[in-house]
């Protein structure tokens, strides 16, 4: 408990907000001082003049003042900006506790330790949640799909703080490092969700019958890394590196190119350079 705001005075809190039935934090400070006997300055004056240090002495006595998002929230989030900063092997639960402004013991009940955290920013970071929205509606388009899936990709490689690049970079440099188990433990998920897109239109015949987990990777692996490269590129090419965009469009096109099985009676050539692929692939009914 924080030392500088006696017990009575936290005791006094408790019971405010319980006679009100509201967190201490949305307590006013008079039904504080009256619970607790005193006037409103004398209860700033113990306070040292500021409303947090009761807050805080609330909280350190294992309740939540409220007025604030809950652990779970503020940890993930405090995860992620730390994974960005640092990478993956130098987030720390006593990081994540500072950061966040909760403690040791609360970040193991929420999350069952650091791995449960991780796999939680995993899911808010990675386009997981999204693929598995689009599969559950996909377009009708096979070209559309494809689309829908990069812009899924670019987002969550580009969406602040960077935890996927950061995840990605940790991976590659230490195979056997908490990136790597953070993947095999949550990774499936994520091919999950592609396969929910992928194989209904290898089944249609939209697709070519190619192994699935190189299907995945031809899909991925170019975006993937060019978005881990993207910023050193920028500073080597500057405006010749198209933006982030057209750049989807390029590897959709691409991919199209490479997978996709042409219309009986049409070649598989593709309107690339044109911005968009070509009408011989036809509709999802077209190809039938």
């Amino acid at each position: 408990m924080t030392a500088a705001v006696p017990a009575g005075l936290v005791a006094a809190a408790l019971a405010a907000a319980r006679d009100r039935d509201q967190p201490v934090a949305e307590v006013p400070l008079t039904a504080i001082a009256a619970a607790a006997g005193i006037s409103r300055s004398t209860l700033l004056r113990r306070l040292g003049g500021t409303r947090s240090a009761l807050d805080d002495a609330v909280r350190d006595s294992g309740v939540d003042p409220g007025g604030r998002p809950p652990v779970r929230e503020r940890a993930i989030e405090a995860a992620a900006h730390l994974i960005g900063e640092r990478g993956l092997g130098g987030v720390t639960l006593d990081a994540v506790a500072a950061a966040a402004g909760c403690s040791l013991p609360s970040l193991h009940a929420t999350f069952d330790g650091r791995d449960g955290l991780l796999a939680a920013v995993f899911e808010r970071y990675s386009p997981v949640l999204d693929l598995r929205a689009l599969a559950a509606e996909p377009p009708d388009r096979l070209e559309e799909t494809i689309r829908a899936i990069y812009r899924a990709l670019l987002t969550a490689l580009h969406r602040e703080p960077r935890v996927i690049p950061a995840i990605f970079g940790d991976l590659f440099s230490r195979p056997d490092g908490p990136a790597s188990r953070l993947v095999r433990a949550n990774g499936p998920a994520l091919l999950q969700a592609v396969r929910l897109l992928l194989m209904p239109e290898v089944a249609a015949g939209r697709l070519r019958p190619l192994p699935f987990p190189l299907l995945a990777q031809l899909l991925v692996g170019p975006l993937v890394f060019h978005s881990l490269t993207r910023p050193v590129l920028e500073a080597i090419v500057g405006d010749e590196l198209p933006d982030v965009t057209r750049t989807c469009e390029v590897f959709a096109d691409a991919f199209l190119r490479a997978a996709a099985k042409p219309r009986a009676g049409h070649d598989a050539t593709l309107d690339v350079d044109g911005g968009g692929v070509a009408s011989n692939l036809g509709s999802a009914d077209d190809q039938t």
